[in-house]
């Protein structure tokens, strides 16, 4: 890749590190015809992300067991990130639904979320943007 171009690849790591930083993301899935699009927040327990949710759509899309795609964005100052990861996600059973209570996964929406569920990739790709945003820089006048 090119020293100048605004945008570099991600290795594997860094992919990881990435979304260790982060807490929200964006959770793709198809329940029959239709595809859908959800936020999860989430916390990396080892080389899988995890999050709890309520019974509803979100997981009647996780136990038909279709393929999910997952994405995390973070914009910062003039440099953008995100990471795009491609896998199956399934809810936990007991005991594996207790590695929940061992991470930084916190519920932002104080509703009930009984269940856990793991999104385990197969395929991750991550990019870093220079961000090019000559407009930020004016400052309309008093």
């Amino acid at each position: 890749m090119d020293d100048d171009s605004p945008v570099r690849e991600l290795t594997l790591d860094e992919c990881w590190d990435f979304l260790a930083t982060q807490e929200l993301g964006r959770l793709a899935f198809r329940l029959t015809d239709d595809v859908h699009l959800v936020p999860v927040n989430y916390a990396v327990d080892g080389r899988t992300l995890l999050f709890r949710t309520a019974p509803g759509t979100k997981l009647v899309g996780v136990e038909l067991g279709g393929s999910v795609a997952f994405e995390v964005d973070e914009v910062d100052g003039e440099t953008a990130r995100s990471v795009v990861i491609r896998g199956r996600a399934r809810r936990l059973e007991e005991p594996d639904e207790y590695r929940a209570d061992n991470i930084a996964l916190h519920v932002w929406v104080d509703t009930p979320k009984y269940f856990v569920v793991e999104l385990a990739p197969d395929e991750i790709t991550g990019r870093e943007f220079s961000l090019h945003r000559p407009w930020r820089r004016i400052r309309p006048a008093d």
